[in-house]
């Protein structure tokens, strides 16, 4: 209920009745919490509706305003780059200077596309999960018929010029101290499989003190590729159960956190064979997570993090060891539903507790899975890469915009600014064009 808010406030007509056949209308005033402000920053656009009959005389009192939400479709247009050209005599009287404004700064050169043109297609693409040919009878329906290997073109040449860019992005989020780590498929058209798909992988490491997701694609799920990328990598690793992490459980300097989410899907997908047991696991990790609840709600800080985990959560991990072990003992079979759930939590039991070693660690992966989401978006609407190499540059783009989410920076804006710049930036600068560094609505450079 909001305070003193009149136009959260209806007038409802209510009629008394009065004795000798009269009647008085009187108003009251009943509070809702009305309807959500429209933002500030859109632009307004005054209808004025004036009275039917003549007001000529009339004293105005005021004005009644209601506020409707509108849409137009963006529209393309042409900008018409003008440069007068001039030519200057030299002081021998025999030759002359050409004078003319030096071009602004183009993404692609020899190219026609803009930079808020090329934005809105890998936005579009990456982010709306529209496939080209949708984009492009987007655009046929405003009359601009681009070929779609133009549009392919751009695109790989807008990799290329984000390219450094990228290395940068990739390298800082290896020097982190902490990662989440994961991977999902995706279909790539190989040209040695005729007729079907070969099945890719994303391998995504999500840097969990600065909030950022990198994409890594490889052809396979073996552990070599995520051994290759996290190579020189220090800190704490947290993986779900595939035995393709457990090459770094004996690797210097990373510790092995796992994930709770996934050990409570074990016993949530057995509830309806082991009712009892089941939910008694169930009820106890709840207990882990409300303990994570009341740290976030109360804006812990890591410290005080770290010592209510201790004092509240520890006991619980307890109880939990305790009653799996038991479980065991009563003669649940090993290959069982429940004996299955009960090996996977015991066999992970070392790395289920190391989040209590420090407070901005997690008590799951679910940052890293949350970042996985527009890649399973984009498979259902798109399909397939349409090359190995297709995937590695929707890698980088996927990288990118989940920077921008995790940030709440717009993408068009952040990528429409960095085409437009990125060829001005030196190598020393190029950090202020990353999505985490970038201040929406104010100068850069």
């Amino acid at each position: 209920m909001f305070a003193n808010d009149k136009l959260g406030e209806v007038v409802i007509e209510k009629v008394k009745h009065i004795p000798a056949h009269t009647q008085t209308t009187t108003s009251v005033r009943v509070n809702h919490p009305g309807r959500h402000p429209l933002p500030d920053h859109l632009r307004r656009v005054e209808t004025i509706l004036l009275p039917t009959e003549d007001v000529s005389n009339l004293v105005k009192v005021g004005d009644e305003i209601t506020e409707i939400l509108e849409y137009e479709s963006g529209k393309f247009y042409v900008n018409r780059i003008v440069r007068p050209e001039y030519i200057k005599t030299n002081v021998d009287g025999l030759s002359a200077t050409r004078v003319i404004a030096p071009m602004p700064s183009l993404p692609l050169p020899k190219s026609y596309v803009s930079a808020s043109v090329l934005a809105y297609l890998l936005v579009s693409k990456f982010v709306d999960h529209l496939p080209i040919y949708r984009i492009l009878q987007i655009f046929k329906r405003q009359k601009v018929d681009i070929p779609d290997s133009t549009v392919v073109n751009w695109i790989e040449e807008g990799y290329k010029l984000l390219e450094r860019l990228f290395d940068l992005y990739q390298k800082l989020i290896l020097q982190t101290g902490y990662l989440h780590v994961d991977e999902t498929t995706t279909k790539v058209l190989d040209k040695n499989k005729k007729g079907t798909t070969h099945q890719g992988y994303y391998w995504v490491y999500y840097d969990g003190i600065q909030k950022n997701a990198l994409f890594k694609y490889a052809p396979g799920r073996g552990g070599i590729w995520p051994r290759e990328t996290l190579d020189g990598f220090k800190g704490y690793m947290q993986v779900d159960g595939y035995e393709g992490y457990s090459q770094f459980k004996t690797a210097d300097n990373i510790r092995i956190l796992h994930c709770w989410a996934h050990v409570r899907r074990k016993f949530y997908d057995i509830q309806g064979i082991y009712q009892e047991k089941s939910n008694y696991v169930l009820t106890l990790i709840q207990e882990l997570y409300t303990v994570e609840r009341h740290c976030r709600e109360n804006k812990f800080t890591t410290e005080q993090t770290k010592a209510y985990r201790l004092e509240h959560a520890k006991p619980v991990l307890s109880t939990i060891y305790t009653t799996l072990k038991n479980y065991q003992a009563q003669e649940v079979l090993p290959g069982s539903p429940m004996g299955k759930a009960i090996n996977y939590t015991l066999n992970l039991w070392d790395g289920l507790e190391v989040y209590l070693d420090e407070g901005f660690l997690q008590i799951d992966n679910n940052p890293v899975e949350n970042s996985i989401r527009p890649v399973a978006i984009g498979r259902r609407n798109y399909l397939f890469a349409g090359s190995h190499k297709g995937a590695e540059r929707s890698a980088m783009f996927y990288s990118f915009f989940a920077a921008c989410k995790n940030h709440n920076i717009e993408p068009q804006a952040w990528l429409t600014f960095v085409l437009e710049n990125i060829n001005d930036y030196k190598l020393s600068d190029l950090h202020q064009l990353l999505p985490q560094n970038y201040k929406q609505g104010a100068e850069q450079k």
